[in-house]
């Protein structure tokens, strides 16, 4: 029987590092085969994480954010309108010639700026604005209307993604809507990693029965701790040259660059940023002036209270709670560029793909993870 591992159960070995300044560190990444992002972070496409105001939230720092598609497709195609809309706007505030910029600068130093702008520019054209959909009914009709509506990238959003209707779902797609790139999961087995490249995925989403809120391994007992995980599926992945998303098990900065550290490109998250201001719902109130507090509702997909909101109680692997408002979701974004470009030199890193190739894990013992928690004598 295979030993597998967890976040919990592995630390990264700090390396001789000659990096002098964190805030020059490179932390983009792939987030699919064509598109890029300038922080790895992915919000999750639960609707209690991520609709418009998420998205557009996350575009703006540089990361990306998945419209969930648990609403009609209308109003789905509505909120990707809208992101497309925004995405423009920021990409036209520059409507300078940079060619004809670069061919007339007389100064080295002019030029060089230049080159850096035309950098940032390309880069932002290839910035995915992306979304969910399922394998089943309407899955076709919802793609061809959130590609049109500006859409580049289309989230397969299914708790076993190593099954034929994702791999069908992966080809008519691809047959239909061939400018429009597919990430597919979640798996957790290089086996089921392969199905998906084999099919034509664009990315692969791992992780089962890790999530915050999940209960699939207390259901069913089925599921791969995230590390062994991740391990696995990027071995596979790597050889197709297709770009890995870590989905589930996060709790802190630490396991975000842990998630990394095993291969990952980039890194989903839920719990996080659940309970910002920009999550769907309500700021509730409990309690009376000047012990009044504030608190949003988070659920998986998966929940009861999710799946009744839908017209269903089968099939319940998830749990749902309250988290105490956070705020806005800006500073959570800004601890995890700072946490990462930390990791990154201590092991002597200057962007993901040197991180990747330089760092070294090791396995620690329950003693020792309590010894990494703040703690008093």
């Amino acid at each position: 029987m295979k030993k597998c591992y967890t976040y919990d159960d592995i630390n990264i070995i700090p390396k001789y590092s000659d990096i002098e300044h964190r805030d020059k560190i490179n932390i983009s990444t792939r987030f699919t085969k064509k598109t890029l992002l300038d922080v790895p972070i992915v919000s999750s496409p639960m609707d209690t994480i991520t609709e418009y105001d998420m998205a557009n939230e996350m575009l703006e720092w540089g990361g990306v954010g998945v419209i969930h598609r648990f609403m009609s497709i209308e109003k789905q195609s509505r909120q990707m309108k809208q992101l497309k809309y925004q995405f423009d706007s920021y990409f036209s505030q520059d409507e300078k010639d940079w060619d004809k910029e670069y061919e007339e600068a007389t100064e080295d130093d002019d030029r060089e700026l230049i080159l850096h702008i035309m950098d940032g520019n390309d880069r932002w054209s290839k910035r995915p604005l992306c979304a969910a959909i399922g394998v089943t009914e309407d899955y076709l009709e919802r793609a061809r209307e959130l590609e049109l509506n500006g859409c580049n990238v289309l989230l397969i959003d299914v708790a076993h993604g190593h099954h034929k209707l994702v791999g069908d779902a992966i080809e008519e797609i691809k047959t239909r809507l061939p400018s429009i790139e597919v990430i597919a999961g979640s798996v957790a087995t290089g086996e089921a990693c392969e199905y998906l490249c084999e099919k034509g995925a664009d990315a692969i989403r791992i992780g089962i029965g890790n999530g915050s809120l999940c209960e699939t391994r207390i259901r069913t007992g089925v599921g791969i701790p995230q590390v062994t995980a991740l391990l696995d599926c990027v071995a596979v992945a790597d050889t197709y040259g297709c770009p890995t998303i870590a989905d589930g098990g996060i709790r802190t900065v630490g396991d975000v660059c842990k998630g990394l550290s095993c291969g990952a490109d980039s890194i989903m998250l839920g719990s996080l940023l659940s309970g910002t201001k920009e999550t769907p719902g309500e700021i509730e109130k409990v309690g009376k002036w000047p012990n009044e507090q504030l608190y949003k509702k988070y659920r998986g997909s998966a929940s009861l209270d999710s799946k009744k909101s839908r017209g269903n109680n089968k099939n319940v692997e998830g749990n749902h709670k309250v988290i105490p408002y956070k705020g806005k979701v800006k500073r959570i974004i800004t601890d995890i560029q700072e946490g990462l470009r930390s990791s990154f030199s201590y092991v002597g890193a200057n962007n993901l793909s040197e991180f990747h190739s330089k760092v070294e894990l090791i396995q620690v013992t329950r003693a020792g993870n309590i010894e990494g928690q703040p703690h008093l004598l």
